[in-house]
């Protein structure tokens, strides 16, 4: 098993644990290198280092950025980044500006379904009303019994198709890419096989066309273990990453108990062949 965990969500963003609690939780599950990666956020990252000093694990500073591509909204992971570069700090800003209006309108495309009161609902529970998003609603739906789970409302609200989604433009490829690397971040795309799978979703040529692209802009690494993937799943991306010479993340995704598909720390290892993305930054320490 790996005991690196390089994708997960506090209450900054999405998550439901507060930093600390996150970090706690993570080193009682025997993770020794933990990257916290809030959606268009670094705000979490001083409690999170705090907490981490006092369970004797390693904190990775991360944020995990919202970007449109083609049509698609994919995301794309910072590791080891500066949390107080000001480029990518005024990026993240001018992608946290337009939530609250995709937000209204999501409220309005539920209400002619007949739900109401969803836009305070989903804000009662975001600790961060900046970062107000889909999970937020999602709660709110299963709160109000309009379904059982917050995976399964995706199965009839909120998603493209539904009553709840709404079309939006976050930041650009080249620009969150742009932003990582300002501050001397490693740019990882985050999970793959969600961007594959279902209708809608961009297909494997595509895929491919989105890792090329990322490749050209700097992009260094790809989740090849995701808690959102299958074993197959790690081995196509695993061969993925060998293609266009990408180095091997791993990552839960997780949100908080009983939300997510992984807890932390269990994430299995790596198909053979991988080079994981924690060698870029050992190198560099190696230097210093």
């Amino acid at each position: 098993m790996l005991d690196y965990d390089l994708h997960c969500h506090s209450s900054v963003s999405d998550g439901l644990l507060a930093p600390s609690d996150l970090v706690a939780r993570a080193a009682g599950r025997g993770v020794k290198s933990l990257a916290l990666t809030d959606h268009d956020d670094v705000a979490g990252l001083a409690e999170a280092a705090a907490a981490a000093r006092q369970h004797g694990i390693q904190l990775i500073n991360g944020v995990e950025i919202s970007v449109s591509w083609r049509g698609h909204t994919v995301h794309i992971v910072g590791l080891r980044i500066d949390p107080s570069c000001a480029q990518l700090l005024e990026g993240l800003r001018s992608v946290r500006s337009s939530r609250g209006a995709r937000a209204q309108l999501m409220a309005e495309s539920l209400a002619k379904t007949g739900i109401g009161g969803v836009l305070e609902g989903a804000y009662r529970h975001a600790s961060n009303p900046d970062i107000i998003g889909r999970t937020h609603f999602a709660r709110y739906l299963v709160e109000a019994g309009y379904a059982r789970d917050v995976r399964s409302v995706f199965d009839k609200y909120l998603v493209k198709g539904k009553p709840g989604y709404v079309p939006h433009q976050w930041a650009a490829l080249p620009d969150a890419v742009g932003w990582i690397r300002s501050c001397g971040g490693i740019a990882v795309v985050a999970h793959p096989g969600r961007y594959i799978a279902g209708s809608g979703r961009m297909g494997k040529n595509n895929l491919r066309e989105l890792l090329s692209e990322f490749a050209a802009l700097g992009g260094r690494g790809i989740e090849v273990v995701s808690g959102t993937h299958t074993p197959e799943q790690y081995v196509e991306f695993a061969r993925y990453a060998g293609e266009f010479g990408l180095l091997a993340s791993c990552g839960s995704d997780f949100h908080g108990p009983g939300e997510s598909y992984r807890d932390l720390g269990c994430l299995p290892d790596f198909p053979p062949g991988c080079r994981p993305v924690w060698e870029a930054w050992e190198a560099a320490e190696e230097l210093e």
